[in-house]
């Protein structure tokens, strides 16, 4: 019980100084402007072109779609710098000669971004129900709640993935940037899955966010749980397998690093 709580609270002592190290350099002006223009001008810029090849009843498939890959903001890059900031900013020893569980240590990188990423999405949507008159008048707003949950939770999955290739390349920056615009293409944030070709089909099944964008639409328009708790199971199971792999690499790491006595690479 005592090493639980050890653990326990390693977890939100290390999710707390991580978030906080990697937003040291940010006025809490220029984080709320983030958190306001940047979400604006992405919704806006995909609306506007949306509305203009399908008219404004369409309005609400874009809103929605691009809110909701609002949370890859903080899946993808923040949680992947919180990872792989403890290479780049030397930190490493201290991580690994930590007498705790890995496991909690490497979670709690995500921990608080699961939350800003979540507000990320809550902002886009009030945006778009303030521009757009987005109607949610049939919405069940804790299933949607959950919906958005899910979808920051199974980016953070990827992020802590990619996080954890930060730690054996110098390249993540180009991966980060990769995998963001891949998720705002195949994940149906703008196009309907259905008219993808076969191919982008079968890659929009194993990323995040293809299935808590259509919940999300769903729940909007009305459907209840039954109608998306698959989908939003399945979106959960999908952030766990790559939480899992980034872990796997991870640990990789610290093993390959602790053989060579080098934390530089692999």
């Amino acid at each position: 019980m005592r090493k639980f709580v050890f653990n326990l609270r390693l977890f939100f002592e290390s999710a707390r100084l991580s978030y906080i190290a990697l937003f040291r350099w940010l006025r809490p002006g220029t984080y709320a402007a983030s958190k306001i223009i940047m979400p604006l001008a992405d919704i806006m810029f995909f609306t506007f072109i949306g509305i203009y090849a399908n008219g404004v009843e369409a309005a609400p498939f874009y809103v929605i779609g691009n809110a909701m890959h609002l949370a890859a903001i903080n899946g993808i890059y923040g949680v992947t710098m919180s990872v792989g900031g403890d290479r780049w900013e030397g930190t490493l020893p201290y991580l690994f000669g930590v007498p705790g569980s890995r496991l909690f240590t490497f979670l709690g990188r995500a921990f608080f971004h699961l939350l800003d990423g979540s507000l990320n999405v809550i902002i886009g949507l009030l945006l778009g129900w303030l521009i757009w008159q987005l109607d949610f008048s049939q919405a069940n707003l804790l299933l949607l709640g959950a919906a958005i949950a899910t979808a920051t939770i199974a980016t953070c999955g990827m992020g802590l993935a990619l996080g954890a290739l930060g730690l054996v390349t110098v390249n993540i920056m180009f991966i980060n940037n990769l995998f963001f615009f891949l998720l705002l293409i195949f994940a149906g944030a703008n196009v309907p899955i259905e008219q993808f070709p076969n191919w982008m089909q079968t890659i929009s099944q194993f990323i995040p966010l293809t299935r808590s964008i259509a919940a999300a639409r769903l729940i909007i328009n009305g459907a209840h749980l039954a109608d998306v708790q698959s989908m939003l199971l399945v979106e959960l199971l999908i952030g766990a397998a790559y939480a899992l792999l980034g872990f796997i690499i991870f640990r990789t790491f610290e093993y390959q690093a602790r053989l060579r006595g080098t934390l530089e690479a692999i």
